[in-house]
């Protein structure tokens, strides 16, 4: 299962307290405490592992190491370490306590989400020439403490889309080195997959179905990561009795989901074409072009026709240059 939207709780590292302490050397006076330790910081790191939020799904609270006390003889305390989170490119970090929004973008960007305490002062900064043994110190300061929800959004140059079933996952993997589960029933793909294809990053989207922008079937759950997709791939199987239904539909949940997805660019490939003779396959193809004139058919087991896909995604990395 994949887990990619979720609330935590963050909780920095309090500083540690200063000490209250004095010269234990013989003829020598004054005050030695030292400082505390700063807490802890927590950080967001960007890496490629989609499934790293299922890290939070059992943890919730997450919390820093606080900075250890200050001792005498001038001995600060040690500073705690700072706590790294790994999280997939592509997580927007929306801060629920102040309603601030970052957002992870490349492998090994780093955000700062909640910063660690400063340590306290020992009574040895307190000392002056009236205060010659003061007794004073600073405690360590509180950690920040925030609320987030992580949510991921893909982030990839090519999204497969389209109904339950239309080939998808047999595409992705014979393009890339992606492992998908292919079987033949719907929602198949119950979580998105990435695939890479020399420069770019292709994602199966899971299926959708009518009223997946209402949170039907997989619903709104996977329509996010078509977002920040650039480029959309809109498979149709030619199995189907009526394609410009099946075509409408998905393009009638993008809208209602987001109108702007209907701006990206769209091939719509007429796929499993090896199921179907050649004529029947070119007046399918005569009904898809009304709706979209980038429509080619496609088979993974015909060689040719793999051939144009791969073209379209050769254009598309010289688009990139």
């Amino acid at each position: 299962m994949l887990i990619d939207d979720i609330k935590i709780t963050v909780k920095a590292g309090k500083g540690g307290d200063g000490a209250v302490a004095f010269n234990k050397n013989r003829m020598s006076l004054g005050p030695t405490g030292a400082d505390g330790g700063k807490g802890g910081s927590i950080y967001l790191e960007g890496i490629s592992n989609l499934s790293s939020l299922n890290q939070f799904r059992y943890k919730k609270i997450v919390t820093a190491e606080d900075g250890k006390n200050g001792k005498g003889q001038f001995n600060d305390g040690r500073d705690a370490d700072d706590l790294i989170l790994r999280v997939p490119v592509g997580t927007v970090v929306y801060n629920l306590t102040t309603n601030e929004g970052q957002e992870i973008i490349s492998l090994g960007q780093r955000l700062l989400i909640a910063k660690g305490g400063q340590g306290g002062k020992g009574n040895f900064k307190f000392r002056s020439s009236t205060n010659t043994t003061p007794k004073q110190f600073q405690e360590g300061a509180i950690g920040q403490e925030f609320e987030l929800r992580l949510e991921l959004k893909l982030i990839a140059d090519v999204g497969l889309i389209g109904l339950p079933n239309v080939g998808k996952s047999s595409l992705l993997n014979e393009l890339t080195n992606a492992k998908s589960k292919v079987a033949n029933y719907p929602f198949t793909t119950l979580d998105p997959n990435l695939g890479t294809y020399y420069e770019l990053i292709l994602a199966d989207i899971p299926g959708l179905i009518e009223g997946a922008s209402t949170g039907k079937g997989l619903g709104i759950k996977f329509l996010r990561h078509v977002e920040r997709t650039k480029t959309l791939f809109h498979l149709i199987s030619a199995e189907s009795t009526d394609l410009l239904k099946d075509y409408q539909t998905i393009r009638d949940e993008l809208a209602a989901y987001n109108p702007k997805l209907l701006s990206k660019t769209e091939y719509v490939f007429l796929a499993k074409a090896d199921l179907l003779k050649p004529e029947e396959a070119g007046e399918k193809l005569k009904q898809l072009k009304k709706a979209n004139k980038q429509v080619m058919a496609i088979s993974i087991i015909d060689e040719e026709s793999l051939g144009l896909v791969k073209k379209i995604l050769n254009q598309l990395i010289e688009e990139k240059h």
